[in-house]
């Protein structure tokens, strides 16, 4: 994939090494953040709009992007992606794809999911 001139700037937000509580339980250590640039974001949906759904009468609204991140970009499923001032979770793994006629590369691609609310 070529580099995005107008692309955006996310952060990668994984979560630290394992350690021990006091009572022996594992727990993330301090998150790793990894800024990665020349991004395209996108909506996830055809509208561009997300879900609503109405618990404990509050209003919780699911709103989904796609990440288009430059090939060989690390993204797990247990990360989360700063956009913005919002911080979204990865939704399953991503994927990428190279060509076998030319060799050439595309986006490393991520569906995110931001819950309010």
């Amino acid at each position: 994939m070529r580099d995005l001139p107008h692309g955006d700037t996310v952060v990668i937000v994984r979560p630290g090494p394992p350690s021990e509580d006091i009572y022996g339980n594992d727990v993330s250590g301090p998150p790793t953040e990894i800024p990665v640039s020349g991004c395209a974001i996108a909506p996830r949906d055809g509208s561009g709009s997300g879900s609503n759904e109405i618990t404990d009468a509050r209003d919780t609204v699911i709103t989904g992007l796609t990440l288009y991140a430059p090939y060989g970009t690390d993204i797990r499923a247990t990360d989360r992606v700063r956009v913005g001032g919002d911080l979204y979770e990865v939704d399953g793994q991503s994927g990428s794809y190279r060509s076998p006629f030319t060799g050439s590369t595309g986006p490393i691609v991520a569906a995110l999911k931001l819950v309010t609310g």
